[in-house]
């Protein structure tokens, strides 16, 4: 039987999970619906994604407002303490809650069954840092997650290869183009942690990371661990 603290360890994470359930809607919503999307969708359309693609990968979009997706929380009476504490807000003491991502397409990250756990966020135009990630939460470890690891287990297991590229768009673009066994860390530093949840699933891991030297570096690094 599980201890009182294990259940409500559990009942926090299940509640956690409904609000990133909850909260990837509201954000494709946005891309499809809000006068703001609309860049966002354009930037997807440029780069040769398709409307089916976004569709199948959950993609949305956070407006230019402190308070849009915290407003959804509110209206739905959900614990904004809790939703800080999941990394889905912002707080400034006292008590004032406030949008993590704004202005930015989002990528929702899944675990490895495929449940919305943490977002990426990419600014639009101008400004720093160019890609956010949701802060550590009891959901989300970034070294322990691999992006689109639920979509390419089939293929993972099917073919017992797998292919580590460096991030969100990399891994979209290739899906869509069949390549289906694809997958990114999220950032290139790898962990073993990573490795590890493909460990017995397959022969054969191939890095394709970028061109620059922060990728030859994560590529070296990654052969050591892979050795």
């Amino acid at each position: 039987p599980s201890s009182p603290a294990e259940r409500k360890e559990r009942q926090l994470r299940e509640t956690l999970l409904k609000m990133y359930s909850l909260a990837q809607k509201y954000y494709q919503d946005l891309l499809w619906k809000a006068p703001g999307g609309k860049e966002a969708l354009n930037y997807l359309l440029k780069r040769g994604i398709t409307k089916q693609t976004i569709m199948d990968f959950g993609l949305g979009y956070a407006l230019h407002s402190w308070e849009g997706l915290t407003g959804e929380l509110r209206k739905k009476g959900l614990d904004l303490k809790l939703a800080v504490k999941g990394g889905l807000v912002g707080e400034k003491p006292p008590g004032r809650f406030y949008d993590y991502f704004r202005g930015r397409l989002i990528f929702p990250i899944g675990d490895s069954q495929g449940r919305v756990v943490a977002f990426g966020g990419r600014i639009l135009g101008q400004g720093e840092p160019k890609y956010l990630n949701t802060p550590e939460s009891p959901l989300f470890n970034k070294r322990r997650i691999l992006y689109g690891l639920h979509r390419a287990l089939p293929e993972v297991r099917k073919k017992k290869e797998a292919l580590l590229v460096e991030g969100y768009m990399d891994v979209i673009t290739l899906h869509q183009h069949g390549i289906k066994e694809a997958l990114a860390p999220l950032g290139t530093a790898l962990t073993e942690t990573q490795f590890s949840l493909l460990r017995g699933r397959l022969d054969k891991i191939i890095l394709a990371f970028d061109a620059d030297t922060g990728g030859e570096i994560a590529a070296l690094r990654g052969l050591e661990l892979l050795k």
